[in-house]
């Protein structure tokens, strides 16, 4: 093993997981690359290091995501193993209301639970609903950009790439207008006060009122439905197979929260990374044709999950030579394969105009997440009228002033000052 440029197992799961490692994780990452495609790392919870293991290649990242016969994301579901603390059942509490950190959701289940979920959600999830509502995210991302374009400078998280999917997601959904700041508040404390291992205080209070609140939004829809996604999972039915009252909150609660968080961190961290990189800005701006491809380019290059939720050996295993033994946790590094050297040329530069094959943004497999065609087309959308209504976007503030914020499992802006 290539212990490159000093990094230790230990030096690299305390810089992964707690934010540390600052606005650039990727030398970091190329650092682990060096050091193998699967490399065994100390976990430490409440005082007791858990076997786990790191991995950083893409061939090897798809293969743990794709074999959920080898692998699965419920600890729970292999016997005489004690992992859950690194799993979302850790978050289980018998006096909290469902949410999609404590009850059964697409995140925390595979076959054949997970087909079941996944189908009746697709059902009101179809690829011709989603390109119904590109209308209406144009018209949102105009409507936000008509708000501040006289002011001549903006706060690009605050004011465009956070309102934008919350807003959409919310309308899907039919959450009303009112509520929405709320939701805001309770999403960006699950995400900031929650991870593997750790669980910010006060974070549970944010939680039971989140589940709360949506069980009682669902007991609206029940009596009062309307042309919303949230009154179509209600009235799915599949055999005996419908949603029941748990899993039904859980899912929403996920929609609400995987909807809108991931959509902005694309949009905002993107939008940095253009402009850290003027010459292919320029390009942009010249050839808004390219913005599809450019969202591809984005999404590998600093796409907004840094890891995969952890998967956990079923039996003992081999990969990439190492012996990983039954109830050990793989947790696969995703911005670390989305810059491997072995796939892509060049991994460290950003170019807009790359032809990109694969690459693990969304995840890979039954988990791959199920909102990506909405995320493309919000990130399309929310690109091509930023640079056709500013074409002088730039930063407002130097740009080491810049901060990140480090959240469940990335690092995202909560603020970005631009002028235009």
């Amino acid at each position: 093993m290539n212990n490159s440029g000093g990094i230790t197992p230990e030096k690299a799961v305390f810089s992964l997981f707690s934010g540390e490692n600052g606005d650039n994780p990727f030398p970091l990452f190329a650092q682990l690359r060096g050091m193998g495609s699967v490399i065994p790392v100390p976990f430490p919870i409440g005082g007791t290091d858990y076997p786990a293991w790191m991995v950083t290649r893409i061939e090897e990242a798809m293969l743990v995501l794709k074999d959920h016969h080898h692998f699965t994301v419920d600890s729970s579901s292999i016997a005489g193993t004690s992992r859950s603390m690194l799993s979302l059942s850790s978050y289980s509490d018998s006096d909290s209301p469902t949410t999609f950190f404590t009850g059964k959701s697409m995140l925390s289940v595979d076959e054949p639970d997970h087909r079941r979920l996944r189908r009746l959600v697709s059902k009101a999830f179809t690829p011709r609903f989603i390109e119904s509502l590109r209308p209406r995210v144009q018209e949102i991302a105009d409507e936000l950009l008509d708000q501040v374009l006289a002011a001549g400078e903006m706060d690009l998280v605050k004011d465009y790439a956070y309102p934008l999917p919350i807003n959409v997601i919310s309308e899907m959904l039919g959450v009303p207008k009112e509520d929405r700041e709320q939701i805001q508040t309770w999403s960006a404390a699950l995400a900031h006060g929650l991870g593997l291992g750790r669980r910010e205080p006060g974070v549970d209070e944010h939680m039971r009122a989140f589940g709360d609140y949506t069980a009682r939004l669902v007991g609206k829809k029940r009596e009062l439905p309307g042309d919303d996604l949230i009154s179509q999972l209600i009235a799915i039915e599949e055999g005996e197979d419908q949603l029941d009252e748990a899993e039904l909150v859980s899912m929403i609660t996920l929609l609400i929260f995987a909807g809108h968080e991931t959509t902005s961190n694309l949009i905002a961290t993107g939008s940095l990374m253009l402009l850290d990189h003027p010459e292919q800005l320029k390009k942009l701006k010249a050839d808004l044709s390219l913005v599809p491809l450019a969202v591809e380019e984005l999404l590998r290059f600093n796409g907004p999950a840094t890891i995969a939720g952890p998967r956990f050996a079923t039996e003992d295993i081999e990969l990439a030579g190492q012996q990983i033994k039954r109830g050990d946790a793989v947790i696969v590094v995703l911005k670390s394969a989305n810059r491997d050297e072995i796939q892509f040329a060049e991994p460290e530069e950003l170019d807009i105009t790359r032809t990109i094959n694969r690459h693990l943004a969304f995840g890979h497999g039954i988990h791959m997440c199920l909102g990506a065609p909405l995320a493309r087309m919000e990130g399309e959308i929310a690109f091509t009228s930023l640079l056709t209504r500013m074409p002088g976007l730039r930063l407002n503030i130097p740009r080491e002033k810049v901060v990140w914020s480090f959240t469940l499992s990335s690092q995202g802006l909560t603020t970005l000052p631009v002028a235009f």
